[in-house]
């Protein structure tokens, strides 16, 4: 039986603030960290010895090459070399491909072994201020297992920005339509609250409302965006233009965030727009019955504020 099998809806899980991640190694060692990824994230876990590797010319280091999987040509990224860890020949040959869906782009991922799924809330998943202190860090919150280990989940959108750049948004694209774009006065003066704990997201974030010239605050869990809106007043939190969320975050899941907003008078008609990586029709149809305006994913980012204008004329808060 697969490691992946038996995996519960996600749509059940985001009621729950829930999730549930597939825990993975890296090498043989003693010492090798636990990692995970949501697996909903995932597609299969194959072995390596399997399945030939096309070697790419003049492609990053960290592209080992491209694999033929189900008549898909995947390319693999040398997961243990962006954590600083080299595999000997005979880890590499026992080694695993762990075959991901990022924003639609399929990518293999090499590990050692899946170790199990495991179900947590995100409560329990925590984001040490020392994982933003550098721009190159690439762990971006952690939880504990049963037996206390430390696992690590790691900021897969900054190894895809890293390696397959192409692969992400283009913060450069659509700019002639933002200049013809009629922008509510509100969104105009007002500041836009984004919950996203990407780091890599944040940036690209950043840069198209810069880019705009509309101002933003970012929030890196749901918790502190949800913490601060309602630390303010009625009057300043029906100034709020129109407010961003991520769904994968620790602390509080952004289908969390979408709950308290609807369920409180003075918070229910802010326009929401869900910014994400998890763009399964499922994740869409559960935001939408929350209460999201709109669903984007984060390959598609440029496209947020025309996405924004639109929601507020729905809800006539210009």
């Amino acid at each position: 039986m697969s490691v992946l099998d038996n995996v519960d809806a996600a749509t059940n899980l985001a009621k729950n603030n829930e999730l549930q991640l597939l825990v993975f190694r890296v090498s043989q060692s003693d010492s090798s960290a636990y990692y995970a990824v949501n697996v909903f994230k995932t597609r299969e876990v194959v072995e390596s010895r399997n399945h030939y590797l096309t070697q790419l010319p003049s492609s990053h280091p960290l592209l080992e090459g491209t694999i033929i999987l189900r008549d898909m040509q995947i390319p693999i990224l040398n997961l243990p070399a962006w954590l600083g860890i080299t595999l000997t020949k005979e880890e590499i040959k026992k080694s695993n491909i762990l075959v991901c869906d990022f924003n639609g782009v399929i990518i293999g991922l090499r590990i050692m072994s899946a170790y199990r799924v495991i179900k947590k809330n995100w409560n329990e998943m925590h984001a040490p201020d020392s994982y933003r202190l550098k721009d190159d860090g690439v762990v971006i919150n952690d939880t504990r297992l049963e037996d206390g280990s430390l696992c690590l989940i790691l900021d897969y959108e900054k190894l895809l920005a890293d390696v397959l750049p192409q692969a992400l948004v283009n913060v450069d694209k659509d700019l002639e339509l933002l200049q013809t774009l009629e922008l509510p006065e509100k969104l105009k003066h007002g500041t836009i609250l984004i919950a996203e704990d990407s780091r890599t997201a944040q940036r690209h974030l950043t840069q198209i409302f810069e880019k705009a010239h509309l101002k933003m605050q970012l929030f890196s869990n749901g918790k502190k965006l949800i913490d601060y809106i309602f630390a303010l007043s009625d009057e300043q939190k029906s100034q709020i233009p129109a407010i961003i969320t991520d769904i994968e975050m620790p602390e509080m899941s952004g289908f969390t965030v979408i709950q308290k907003l609807r369920a409180n008078k003075t918070t229910q008609d802010i326009p929401i727009i869900v910014n994400s990586s998890m763009t399964g029709d499922n994740n869409k149809r559960e935001a939408q019955g929350l209460g999201a305006d709109d669903f984007i994913d984060k390959t598609k980012s440029h496209n947020v504020i025309p996405l924004i204008v639109s929601a507020m004329k729905k809800k006539n808060t210009q």
